[in-house]
């Protein structure tokens, strides 16, 4: 019997960003970003709030409350979340999504676009890209 190879062509699959308040954090995210997460439950102890993505196609991810959530962080690893169509207009939801900004809008080598730094209602260091 042959192994089958596949090669991937994301690095990512899916993320998980940790949350307390799953009503506090799913208006942040979606004052934030001006568009909905879907709310689903997983079993009796664990409720997700999914960013929109196309299964197969793009990357996904979702807020993860639950008994076996890991407490959100600002340390460890950062996950992007896009920014587009502009950067800075995300930026000026932070205040009243009620968000921190951590690292300002930095810019990137020419056509990379620029990157931001926040905290999250829930205390998770979260990263910005957008090409603007």
């Amino acid at each position: 019997m042959s192994e089958t190879t596949h090669k991937p062509t994301q690095a990512i699959h899916w993320f998980e960003i940790p949350v307390r308040d799953m009503d506090r954090a799913q208006r942040f995210y979606e004052t934030l970003f001006h568009r909905p997460l879907r709310r689903e439950a997983m079993g009796p102890e664990t409720t997700l709030a999914v960013f929109e993505y196309e299964p197969g196609t793009s990357v996904g991810g979702c807020l993860y409350a639950g008994s076996k959530a890991p407490a959100p962080t600002t340390e460890g690893t950062v996950v992007y979340l896009s920014a587009e169509p502009s950067l800075n207009v995300v930026l000026a939801r932070l205040p009243e999504a009620g968000g921190k900004l951590l690292v300002p809008r930095t810019e990137l080598p020419e056509g990379m676009g620029a990157f931001a730094h926040i905290e999250d209602s829930e205390g998770n260091r979260v990263g910005l890209h957008s090409l603007k």
